[in-house]
């Protein structure tokens, strides 16, 4: 996780991974699963697929997680 960035704050994610045959989409929701602890699997790709900018759904997502997303952000709790 490397911060956030614009208005409204997205989380920032870097990976080294190449953006050839999703292998970036794969290392950035391993990332993310890892900073929420779950499973990969649990995060979809909602929109941006084929994008540098991407929204991502985190299913059945928890109190706890959600609190992680707003200390990721910050302090700014917001659900996109």
């Amino acid at each position: 996780m490397g911060g956030t960035a614009g208005d409204p704050p997205r989380l920032v994610v870097a990976v080294q991974a190449p953006a050839v045959d999703g292998k970036a989409n794969t290392a950035v929701i391993k990332e993310l699963a890892t900073a929420f602890g779950v499973r990969a699997r649990d995060f979809t790709i909602v929109h941006g697929e084929l994008s540098r900018d991407k929204r991502l759904l985190l299913g059945n997502a928890t109190e706890d997680q959600v609190a992680r997303y707003s200390e990721l952000l910050g302090g700014q709790p917001k659900l996109l």
